[in-house]
Parts: C-alpha cells; sequence; structure tokens
C-alpha cells in the first residue's frame, strides 16, 4: 500500500482542545438571553382526532405571551427525513410529506397539538398544565402485523392499508431454471437439503446522545435565521421553506458544534415550528429546546422489526437457498420509512450470498400508532444482521460446526457485486474479511476457549461467539450523492476549508483536514476548517449520515485541493517562467524539477494577494456528483460469561476488527469503533423502548428506565482493522462511521448459545429473557 504524507496519520482531532477544555459553543451557549420560551403540549391519546382546545385559563398565566394550536398553523404537510430534494424529473425519490406543525389528527400518543410562548420555561409549564383538550378516540394499533390487515380508521388516509411500502426481490427464472428450480421456495424445499425456518425480531433503540433536539430562531429583515443542533443544516434549511411556504432563500440555517446526534438528527424536528412562532412574534427570538423524556418519543428511535426466515443449506457447509420477509413498525409518520428495512433485507442478503442459488428479500413498513422512528446508526442493517446470525448460528450450533469456519465458506468475497443492484454499483472491489477474521480469532483465542469451554455444566458458563457484518458506503445508486467543498490559499501560506458537510462529534473536521492537506501538499496543521455550517455561505452538501462524508463529501475536498494545488503552481510558474522542470509542492514551498526551492509557500501567497501587474486569491470550489459505492466489512468476537440463575451476562473480552480500506486516521477510526462497540453491546442485551400495546404510550422515557451501558458495563474493548486500499473511495477508504454498531450484539448472542445451548431470537437480550429461555430450556 503506497504510503501517503497527510493521510494515515494519526493526528489528534482538530477541535479536541475546544472541546475538552469548555471552549466550544453549542447551540445553547449561542443563544441570547434572555429570550423568548416555547413548549409543547403533547397528545395524551395515541389515534384520534382533536376536537376542541381551550386555552382560555393559560392565556391568563403571567409570562405568557402566545399560545399556537394545532388549528392555528399552516394545514399543508412537508416530509421531515433528511435526504435531498430531488427535481421533477426524480420527484418519486422525494421524502414523503406527512407532518404538520401541529395536528389536529393525532397519530402516535404524544403527538405535537399546541405549544406555549412565554417569558419563560415556569411560565409555559404552568400554561400547559391549565390548557383543556377534547378528543375523538380511534382504537390503537400497536402490533405491525395487525395494522397492515387495515384498521376502521387508517394511520394515513393516504395507506388506507396502513402499508407504507412492500418490495420484493426474487432471484430471476432464467438463473433458478439453471439450477433446477421454478421458485426460490422448491430451492427451498429442496430434499437433497436441509430446511431451517426461525422467526427473529429486533426492538426500538434510542440513541440517548448528549446534547438534547435544540434550535432558536430570530429574523434579520425579512429573514428567519434558525440556529440549530442538526446534522443536516441544509435540508433544514429547505424543510423549514416548505413547512412555512416561503422561498428557502429566506431561510438561513447555521449549525454550530453538536453533541451528538446518531440519526436522530438527521431528522428535521421541531425547527420549522420554531421558525413559524419567530415569525409570528415579529422576529423575536424564540428558543425550543425538548425536555429528555420527550427525546424519547417525540424524536425518531430505531424501527422495531420482525423477520421471518427460511434456509436450505448442504452437508458441505454451503447456504443453497434463503428468503427473508420483513415487517417494519415505522410508527405514526414515515420518516425515513422503507430505507431503513430495505436495508436491514439487503445486507442479510449480501454478507453470505456467494454460494447460493436463491433468495427471496422481502420488506413491509408499515404505519402503527407506536412511536415514529427513523434513522440510527447503521440505517437498518443492525437489525438484518441479528437476522443474518441468528440463522447462520443455529445452523452451525444444530450441526456441531465451527461457526468461524462455517460463515468464512459462505461470507462475501472481493467479487461480490448485488445482483438487484442497478449497473451493479453495490459491490466489495477489495474485501479483507478472512484476514480480519484472522485477526479476531486469535485475539480470542477462538480454538483454545472452544476446546476449555465444550464442557462445562452448572449455573454459571462461559462461550465464545463470532458475527460478520457488510454495509455500503454512501447510498448511491438508491439516492443523490452530491457535496461541495471549498479551499482557499490564505495570505500567510495556510489553506482555509470550508464544508456543507458536518462535523458531529465523529471526527469529519480530521479527516477532512487531513485529505485537504494530502491533495494540496501542505501539512494537516496548515488546515483551518470552518466546523460550522451556515447555509447563507457555506457551500451545500446534504449532511452527516449513511457513512458518506469521507466517501462522498472526501471526494469533493480531494478535487478542490488539486485544483487549488494546480493553480499555486501555476501561479508560481507564472512568476518563475524559467524554472526549470515539473514544479512541485511540498514542505511549505514550491520546488522546480531539479529539487530547488524557489518560493516559500508563505511568499508566494502573500505575492498572490498583493502583485501589483496580477493579484489573484487562489482558491477552488469543486462540486462533485458520485455514482459509485463499496462494501465494507468485519468481524466481531465475543468472549461471555453467563450466570443462568440471574439471568446476566458478562462480556469479559469483546473485539471488532474492519475492513474499512484505507484508513485516514487510524486513531479516530479506533475511537469509532469504541463508541460503536458500546452502543452494539448496549442493543444486544439492554436498551428497548418499552410501548404499552394497548396505549402504545412509552413507559420508560427516562434514563433512569432505559438502561445504556455505562464505563462499569463495558470490557476493554478492542478494536483492529485490515488496510485494503478501495479504487472508488478518494484515497482508497470505506465506510467505518456507523460500522462498528452492527455486530457486537450478534456476536453476543452466539458466544450465549455456545455456552448454553439457549437460543434467543429477540434482542435486546434482557434479564428478563435470558431467564424465561433458561428456564424454559430446563437449565435452572
Amino acid at each position: 500500500m503506497e504510503t501517503l504524507r497527510e493521510v494515515g496519520r494519526p493526528i489528534p482531532r482538530v477541535d479536541a482542545y475546544d472541546k475538552v477544555t469548555g471552549r466550544a459553543k453549542f447551540t445553547d451557549d449561542l443563544c441570547p438571553k434572555p429570550c423568548l420560551e416555547a413548549k409543547l403540549l403533547h397528545s395524551t391519546i395515541a389515534n384520534g382526532r382533536v376536537t376542541s382546545i381551550d386555552t382560555t385559563e393559560a392565556l391568563k398565566v403571567p409570562g405568557v405571551v402566545a399560545i399556537y394550536t394545532c388549528f392555528d398553523v399552516p394545514k399543508h404537510p412537508y416530509p421531515v427525513a433528511g435526504h435531498p430534494w430531488y427535481a421533477n424529473s426524480a420527484a418519486a425519490k422525494r421524502d414523503q410529506a406527512d407532518r404538520r406543525l401541529l395536528d389536529d389528527r393525532v397519530r402516535i400518543y404524544g403527538d405535537n397539538i399546541a405549544v406555549v410562548v412565554g417569558e419563560d420555561t415556569v411560565a409555559c409549564d404552568r400554561a400547559l398544565r391549565l390548557i383543556k383538550v377534547e378528543y375523538e378516540e380511534y382504537p390503537v394499533v400497536y402490533d405491525a402485523i395487525e395494522s397492515m390487515k387495515g384498521t376502521e380508521v387508517p394511520v394515513h388516509e393516504a395507506k388506507p392499508d396502513n402499508i407504507v411500502a412492500h418490495t420484493c426481490a426474487v432471484t430471476p427464472e432464467d438463473k433458478l431454471a439453471e439450477a433446477g428450480y421454478k421458485t426460490v421456495e422448491e430451492a427451498l424445499e429442496d430434499p437433497a437439503y436441509h430446511h431451517i425456518a426461525i422467526h427473529a425480531e429486533s426492538r426500538e433503540q434510542s440513541q440517548v446522545h448528549i446534547e438534547s433536539c435544540v434550535s432558536y430562531c430570530y429574523m434579520e429583515g425579512n429573514k428567519i435565521v434558525c440556529v440549530s443542533s442538526t446534522q443536516i443544516p441544509h435540508v433544514v434549511r429547505r424543510v423549514i421553506g416548505q413547512a412555512l411556504g416561503i422561498p428557502w432563500g429566506d431561510v438561513r440555517v447555521i449549525k454550530p458544534y453538536i453533541g451528538g446526534g446518531f440519526g436522530t438528527k438527521q431528522d428535521v424536528h421541531y425547527e420549522p415550528l420554531n421558525a413559524w412562532i419567530c415569525k409570528q412574534l415579529g422576529g423575536r427570538c424564540v428558543r425550543l429546546e425538548i425536555s429528555r423524556e420527550e427525546l424519547f418519543w417525540a424524536t425518531s428511535g430505531r424501527q422495531p422489526k420482525t423477520f421471518d426466515i427460511e434456509c436450505s443449506y448442504g452437508d458441505d457447509m454451503t447456504l443453497h437457498a434463503r428468503k427473508i420477509v420483513a415487517y417494519s413498525n415505522t410508527g405514526g409518520y414515515v420518516h425515513h420509512g422503507h430505507a431503513l428495512v430495505l436495508n436491514s433485507v439487503n445486507s442479510f442478503r449480501w454478507l453470505y450470498h456467494t454460494n447460493e442459488v436463491a433468495t427471496h428479500s422481502e420488506a413491509y413498513t408499515i404505519y402503527t400508532n407506536g412511536p415514529h422512528t427513523g434513522a440510527m446508526r447503521a440505517y437498518g442493517v443492525p437489525e438484518g444482521n441479528w437476522a443474518a446470525e441468528c440463522l447462520m448460528g443455529d445452523i452451525a450450533y444444530d450441526n456441531g460446526w465451527d461457526g468461524l469456519e462455517f460463515r468464512l465458506k459462505n461470507v462475501y468475497t472481493d467479487k461480490f457485486v448485488d445482483e438487484f443492484t442497478p449497473n451493479g454499483v453495490i459491490a466489495a472491489h477489495t474485501c479483507a474479511i478472512r484476514e480480519c477474521a484472522e485477526k479476531g480469532k486469535a485475539y480470542i483465542e477462538w480454538d483454545r476457549k472452544k476446546r476449555e469451554y465444550a464442557n462445562e455444566t452448572g449455573p454459571i458458563r462461559h462461550g465464545v461467539g463470532v458475527a460478520f457484518f457488510v454495509y455500503k458506503t454512501a447510498v448511491a445508486p438508491f439516492a443523490l450523492e452530491t457535496a461541495t467543498a471549498q479551499v482557499t490559499l490564505n495570505q500567510d501560506g495556510s489553506v482555509q476549508l470550508q464544508m456543507g458537510a458536518t462535523e458531529i462529534g465523529q471526527g469529519a473536521d480530521t479527516v477532512f483536514s487531513q485529505m485537504a492537506a494530502e491533495a494540496i501538499g501542505v501539512d494537516t496543521e496548515d488546515v483551518h476548517i470552518v466546523s460550522q455550517q451556515d447555509t447563507d455561505v457555506t457551500p451545500y452538501d446534504s449532511g452527516a449520515y449513511a457513512s458518506r462524508q469521507t466517501y462522498v463529501s472526501g471526494t469533493a475536498v480531494k478535487k478542490a485541493g488539486e485544483t487549488l494545488r494546480s493553480k499555486i503552481l501555476d501561479f508560481a510558474r507564472k512568476l518563475t517562467p524559467d524554472a526549470p522542470g515539473e514544479l512541485d509542492l511540498h514542505d511549505h514551498a514550491v520546488w522546480d524539477g531539479e529539487g530547488n526551492k524557489i518560493w516559500n509557500l508563505a511568499d508566494l501567497a502573500l505575492e498572490a494577494y498583493y502583485n501589483l501587474d496580477g493579484a489573484d486569491q487562489l482558491s477552488a470550489h469543486e462540486t462533485i456528483n458520485v455514482h459509485t459505492n463499496t462494501i465494507a466489512g468485519g468481524v466481531t468476537f465475543a468472549d461471555v460469561t453467563v450466570d443462568m440463575p440471574l439471568g446476566q451476562v458478562t462480556v469479559n473480552k469483546i473485539i471488532n476488527v474492519q475492513d474499512s480500506g484505507r484508513l485516514i486516521n487510524p486513531k479516530l477510526v479506533e475511537q469509532q469503533i469504541h463508541g460503536g462497540m458500546a452502543q452494539g453491546i448496549g442493543y444486544g442485551l439492554y436498551e428497548e423502548l418499552q410501548v404499552d400495546p394497548k396505549t402504545a404510550r412509552v413507559l420508560n422515557p427516562t434514563l433512569l428506565d432505559y438502561k445504556i451501558p455505562t464505563t462499569m458495563d463495558l470490557p476493554d474493548l478492542k478494536a483492529d482493522f485490515v488496510e485494503k486500499p478501495c479504487p472508488t473511495g478518494p484515497y482508497g477508504n470505506k465506510a467505518v462511521g456507523e460500522t462498528p454498531v452492527i455486530s457486537p450484539a450478534s456476536a453476543i448472542r452466539d458466544a450465549i448459545l455456545d455456552a448454553t445451548g439457549v437460543k434467543f431470537y429477540v434482542e435486546p437480550m434482557t434479564p428478563q429473557r435470558l431467564f424465561e429461555g433458561f428456564k424454559e430450556a430446563g437449565l435452572i
């Protein structure tokens, strides 16, 4: 692998000092105080209609400025998912518009029906308690399978059967015929092969980011300025314009530092309502922050899903055919909708599709009265991975096969091209999955522990498990991928970098700086990046999601850097026409073809700004479209202790080994893996948003009741990687931001199976579920 100067350096984060010293300013830090405060009134039913709202007494509370109800706001709906807006030629790709600022049609428990604006939050809280609401109630449906049979009153009139979308990808008839079958079902039922069928479930997980969803809005002239903690500032600008029915240019969105998002902030939550309130009140500054409790049910967590899976396989450990039918509960609003479950079934297929002759991947997304759901780290793939690895784990266990050997027999290779993707855009290109498996196997001491743990008895047992994963990088060809970067040579020879892509805590600003430095030929320390996005001046970018930024936005950075480098060398040639050979730029200077320094970069920059005969501010503004995609992957190994009477699992050791192409910054990758593993362990053992099926009310919307792993619950998290540069990435890089969260839960499940022989199909594997499973198996 070629050694590069800046790409690959494990340098500290460019924002590290400001964040650890508290100098970094987040949305609420910047809000001018005092300002008006806004607080929401939420419905106390999950399905029905608001028939009346009486605000008479609430308006008498001292400090209350205004109360707006669902009967006061514009009637037209707007979309909230954070994706690009398509031209009319591709309008079918647009996010579905099914939200209003406030709505009299209640679809979820806690729906937004009114908002109080006051001089302080105390006045708002007092007024909220005095508002009287009357409803017309409808029956509540939370179960997705029941909902898709149809309800007396559809959740949304546009979908009478409550089915948001249904898709199916099946091996074509000609390919089936080559294998001697007419249908996938024939291949599954072929008596020459073993057959297995399972049902798996995954429940809703919340992002639990540190910073709440908060914004404040004010007006400058006729323009609404919205400062928001968001992953998608340019999308927020557009959606505010749509929601208010005003030109998008009349909106300016500013994104400061952000205290985590993990997908929640890839939705446009309350910024449009806040902007509308601000406009109603003559442009006064209005702050709207939702509470931690509201975050659990008023923003969008990971979709709960169920999977029905069938598989036929041979005695030689090869998969013959697989079928998966997935049902995704999107709740009362579509938000990211069907794309999430498509990721689930697609990744299920991609991971172990090497030997199969037949495949059937089917997916439903269904409206219910449950909490609305949306993007969360890895965007549907952890759920699909759970389904895939429950299947693989069961087959290996039932046949007495080594689970690692069995998976390696069927896992994707660098020859993989998705047969259902237009033009084969989803492809592996490179694959280091086997090397990753070897590294993880050695660390976990797989062979030795398999032998030692094999014949344990008693209430406390040990096991080792494994799970593979796969993840695409970016969203092409399913959605638009475009980004812009601007680089400018400063007067001192340093470089200014401005991106529409957002730093949300993942280290994007650091890797962009490294990529720009590599392309230009300067040191990363000489690149100054603007972390704040301002839609009035910041180049367009869709935002932080889909592990796309280093791959897509990084391509724009590289192109802009190369353009600026060319301009610098052209300007040096103009000033020094007789310099021999081809000019080069490195080590803060321009060099001729014989290795002689002809210009210090700082001197050349001053000359460019102030040359009497031809001053020229050297800069580059480049926009790119990316039409490629690539597969990243890896392996997680876990070593666990299972206390069956307590229903307790202790993760002793865990390692995640990544194939993410060339690493722009290995230290940042290690940090990403650690964070993702922690979330994956939580997803596997603790985290579940519990919903009352009768009322669709969230039962545990606090950090006392919604359990996430703390540092006391986590083992030492081991991260490793194998670098094989991918030809489609700007510097050979592939996805890494979301991948670490995908497979820890599956690996832990496999280790529990190894330790106890008990199969679990519902995640998280909480103490209650573990206890019940062990008791049913007669182990306690």
